[in-house]
């Protein structure tokens, strides 16, 4: 996760000077970070004046111990806008002056009376674990955040009890047992975004009875998945007008935003979208039939078309005289989707499973109508894919021949019952893979097993068995030898937008040009072959000359025809997406249960 603050508007406000307003954040982090134990001045000049034990007073005037800079000169360090101590120059004015006090009077900095003016403080990504009771001294605190740190458990018993706004996202806060054992009463924002919150045991926390003056809560991309039962505690909620839950494997419910949306009548802006009059329309009385809420999630996986596959050098036809083995290509595109869900198709063949190796657990391959036997093969791992941290099945399409433009027209539907790793799925994104099916079939004549045991018939029968032979040559079988798998080009598509606010993922996968490996090296001459040439050494050397420079005339005219003609190499791209269905209204939500019951889809 990125280590960055929040989106939401929760500017500081507060006062660090009587009657003086103080709007910049950067001073809280520079002076008072007491839940870190450390003091962030301590290295500057600034630190060293403070922290003497001899300055009781310190003035512009006053003498300076020896050894340590006067007032004036830590002045005009803080002025000068080179200096390193200097503030950035977004800070305002009331930041500054806060910095010249520390010099001119750092006996406040011993004393209750600054802590008791702070309103904000902020301390992001500075690595803190735990919040204790240091924070207690500031007895006027409204607002706290802590974004970007290492929290896993917040005590109430640490927080003061004037706290309205409580920022926590992108830390590892895991359970809120703690945190709502004496929540701050007046608490008008929680934000636990990008947390470790999973299971009924912390959906039980968002009630009225912990947060009863809560407007905006932010639950965004933790591992929430019972969307009945949170929804059932967030009513209880009067004053919650902004909710966040998207990124939670909840949010993958097909009815998800229809059914919080008729839930929660009171709610103004939902997963950062407002609600308008229109939505609530489309969804209402959703709220009253919750038999209609499965915990499944259905992704449609598209692929169409394939261009730029080199062409296959050493392809070859059938031939009538069956003198050597036929080699055929053909070629399909992979894609890895989370384990553990149910298949739905639209459009596609019914596939069948090729076992792999260990480096892809199963390809499950939509394969044509003459080809729906289940055969073995075997896959080369891709050279640039990284380790999974989630559980995945690979599927294929109907591999085909050669062509400069392969159009897969697939299309599978997924129905995912493990939200959680789905969730991890789209996290880590798919691989999209391009293969390469490469058959040698070898010519195989009949009559050779059966030789040994008609040897007598043969002798006798041998004008009739030479004209079998040749009948049986034009018509030759061939013995195909198992399919042979290899990854022409991978690349990773990214899926974590699906867990937003977004439906649809499409995009073109480009694997640059691919380069055909170069054809083996022709043999060494035989010392046959050698002799023919010492024999055609013989003719007279005009003969040869005139011979060799046609050759080469015409070699050159071939070869410069040849380069003109020769078409210049296109990048491998294949057409991919991916869409989260999500039912739009109530009536679609309802048309479209009713049709997979028909289709005995739903549990």
């Amino acid at each position: 996760m990125a280590a960055s603050p929040s989106n939401r508007d929760t500017e500081p406000g507060g006062s660090l000077q009587a009657g003086a307003a103080w709007q910049h954040p950067a001073a809280s982090r520079l002076f008072f970070s007491s839940t870190c134990s450390t003091w962030a001045c301590r290295t500057s000049p600034v630190a060293s004046a403070t922290g003497s034990s001899q300055a009781q007073s310190v003035g512009l005037e006053e003498a300076v111990p020896p050894g340590e800079d006067t007032p004036e000169v830590l002045l005009e360090l803080l002025r000068d806008q080179h200096s390193p101590w200097a503030l950035p120059s977004d800070c305002s004015p009331q930041a500054q002056r806060l910095r010249e006090v520390i010099v001119l009077a750092p006996e406040l900095l011993h004393g209750s009376s600054v802590s008791q003016l702070v309103k904000s403080l902020r301390i992001l990504d500075k690595g803190v674990e735990e919040v204790d009771e240091g924070l207690l001294q500031f007895q006027q605190l409204e607002e706290l955040i802590l974004s970007a740190n290492h929290i896993s458990r917040v005590t109430s018993a640490h927080l003061p009890r004037t706290l309205k706004v409580l920022e926590l996202c992108h830390n590892d806060v895991d359970d809120l047992q703690d945190l709502c054992a004496q929540p701050p009463p007046e608490l008008q924002h929680l934000g636990l975004g990008y947390n470790q919150l999973c299971g009924p045991s912390q959906e039980k926390h968002f009630t009225v009875d912990f947060w009863p003056n809560l407007v905006s809560l932010d639950l965004s991309f933790n591992s929430l998945t019972d969307l009945l039962e949170l929804v059932s505690q967030l009513s209880t909620l009067q004053k919650l007008r902004i909710l966040l839950l998207q990124g939670n494997p909840l949010s993958l419910i097909p009815a998800y935003r229809g059914f919080l949306v008729d839930s929660l009548p009171r709610l103004s802006i939902f997963d950062d979208i407002y609600i308008w009059p229109e939505e609530r329309q489309q969804f209402h009385r959703l709220a009253e039939q919750p038999e209609l809420i499965t915990s499944e999630a259905r992704l449609v996986v598209s692929i169409g078309e394939m261009k730029g596959l080199p062409y296959p050098e050493d392809f070859q036809q059938l031939e009538p005289d069956c003198e050597g083995p036929v080699i055929a290509y053909r070629y399909c595109v992979t894609y890895q989707f989370a384990e553990g869900e149910e298949l739905k198709d639209r459009g596609s063949p019914e596939g069948t499973e090729i076992h792999q190796s260990t480096t892809v657990a199963t390809l499950d391959v939509d394969s044509s109508a003459q080809d729906t036997g289940e055969t073995k093969s075997h896959q080369e791992p891709a050279a640039t894919e990284e380790p999974e941290a989630h559980s995945a099945k690979v599927f294929a399409t109907p591999a085909q021949p050669w062509a400069d433009t392969i159009d897969c027209s697939y299309r599978k539907q997924h129905i995912a019952k493990d939200l959680v790793g789905l969730k991890s799925y789209l996290e880590a994104g798919t691989i999209v893979s391009v293969m390469e099916e490469k058959v040698v079939s070898w010519p195989v004549d009949p009559d050779e097993n059966s030789a040994t045991k008609e040897g007598q018939e043969l002798k006798k029968n041998s004008a009739k068995d030479k004209q079998k032979k040749k009948k049986k040559k034009k018509s030759c079988e061939y013995r195909s030898d198992p399919p042979i798998w290899s990854t022409l080009a991978t690349t990773r598509v990214t899926l974590e937008t699906l867990l937003a606010n977004e439906n649809l993922v499409a995009t073109l996968c480009d694997f640059g040009i691919l380069i055909p490996e170069k054809p083996p090296e022709p043999p060494v001459v035989d010392e046959k072959e050698t002799k023919k040439g010492k024999d055609k050494s013989k003719k007279p050397k005009g003969d040869q000359k005139n011979a060799a420079s046609k050759g080469k005339g015409k070699n050159k005219d071939t070869a410069e025809l040849e380069e003109d003609q020769e078409p210049q190499p296109v990048p491998l791209t294949v057409q991919f997406q991916m869409q989260l269905l999500r039912w739009p209204s109530a009536a679609s939500t309802k048309r479209q249960e009713s049709v997979a019951m028909s289709e005995g889809k739903t549990p």
